[in-house]
């Protein structure tokens, strides 16, 4: 089975602020970009939006290596989500996850296939990574100049 390569990033103006995600899909037939906009929203939910839409876009069963460069996208799908879900969706300290609108979201759709979780580190030069932080910034101004 062909393994799918997405690149993903999120971008705010302002933490809460105007938001975008961006996703690069790769496939052995060719590449496709997806973004978004949201008017009032945080750098963590859209990190947690590309990495969900780009997901969304797979067909059903189909194996992935996602990258991120968003730490809290990473640990929470390798370290935190098992523990939040034995919790009730609660922190170590007893407090609501933040976010876990997607993060539910993000769980059941990354269950639909077999996704392998990679960090990258973001502004460093990876080309796919660069592009995703365009495409966001981009989503942005284009989400603002429509309202």
């Amino acid at each position: 089975m062909e393994r799918v390569i997405i690149y993903t990033d999120g971008a705010c103006l302002g933490n809460p602020g105007p938001g975008g995600w961006a996703a690069v899909i790769l496939t052995t037939s060719g590449r496709r970009e997806i973004t978004g906009f949201e008017p009032a929203t945080t750098n963590n939910r859209m990190e947690l939006r590309a990495a969900l839409e780009g997901l969304r876009a797979l067909a059903p069963g189909s194996a992935a290596d996602l990258h991120t460069d968003s730490q809290y996208v990473r640990n929470g799908m390798h370290e935190w989500l098992a523990r939040w879900k034995r919790n009730g969706w609660r922190t170590a300290d007893k407090k609501p996850v933040k976010n876990d609108d997607l993060w539910r979201a993000l769980d059941e759709t990354a269950a639909a296939h077999d996704v392998r979780w990679h960090w990258v580190r973001g502004h460093d030069g990876n080309v796919e990574n660069e592009r995703c932080d365009v495409l966001a910034n981009e989503a942005i101004r284009q989400g603002l100049a429509a309202r």
